[in-house]
């Protein structure tokens, strides 16, 4: 069994359909579904599907991209979100300088504190990281006493072994099969330890379904190009990587395989 690690099960392409989605990812082999949040309309979205399906979870955060529009009480309505039975995380939060449509400073003031949040919750992290390895890695080591992951993994390899210092693991969307990459290249380098699967859905839908909406049945082709690569069995690379989950997302540990 699988399970998809962050997906956006409350994005308008799934209306009317989500249950055929999940449908088809309970027979793909996916156990579980993290939904997570972006902020916090979609964290309360991700809270009622979860509330909806037994085998969906959430996460509650503020994506970096709108930290400019933040309300000045945002970690407080967090950390009451975080409260429900459902929440296993607290993001997604982080850093991203590709398209810095908030002020990095901004950015960073608000990674920082729903990292210190989610240490006083004793949550784990989701951290999205676009061209910012040095600030989010920073950041996370001030902050200190972490768990969490790196999620859509795209650093090279000397990031992920720094990552990994800091108690984090690195997670791996659809892009692992588009090739020139650095994913190849880390996953040879740290192996299978700390990583998990995801898909990011709707966004990046993996080989053979790229261009298409993503979901959660297709997080198999993910652990299946990662078998490829480290020279083993999808059997192999489900189990780590859910073993790796439920390690993290101590909340999984009541969904059902």
């Amino acid at each position: 069994m699988l399970i998809d690690t962050h997906a956006h099960l409350f994005h308008k392409d799934y209306e009317g359909w989500l249950d055929e989605v999940l449908q088809r990812a309970e027979e793909a082999g996916v156990a579980a579904v993290i939904c997570v949040g972006l902020d916090l309309p979609t964290s309360e979205q991700a809270i009622a599907i979860a509330e909806t399906y037994p085998n969906i979870w959430a996460t509650v955060g503020w994506h970096p991209h709108d930290a400019k529009d933040a309300p000045p009480d945002v970690l407080k309505r967090l950390e009451t979100l975080a409260a429900h039975k459902k929440v296993v995380a607290i993001g997604e939060m982080g850093l991203d300088y590709v398209r810095n449509i908030s002020p990095p400073e901004v950015q960073c003031s608000l990674f920082q504190g729903q990292l210190e949040l989610a240490r006083s919750l004793e949550l784990p992290v989701v951290v999205h990281n676009r061209q910012a390895d040095v600030d989010t890695l920073a950041i996370v080591e001030t902050v200190g006493h972490l768990a969490g992951v790196l999620h859509c993994f795209a650093s090279p390899p000397a990031i992920a072994r720094l990552a990994i210092s800091l108690g984090l693991y690195i997670s791996f969307t659809g892009t692992v099969t588009f090739g020139k990459n650095h994913n190849e290249a880390v996953l040879r380098a740290v192996g299978l330890d700390r990583v998990m699967v995801e898909t990011d859905s709707p966004y990046l839908a993996p080989v053979p379904h790229r261009g298409k909406t993503n979901e959660p049945a297709f997080v198999r082709h993910v652990a299946e190009k990662i078998a490829m690569i480290c020279g083993t069995t999808l059997e192999e690379v489900a189990r780590i990587t859910t073993a790796n989950a439920r390690r993290l997302f101590d909340g999984l540990n009541g969904s059902q395989d």
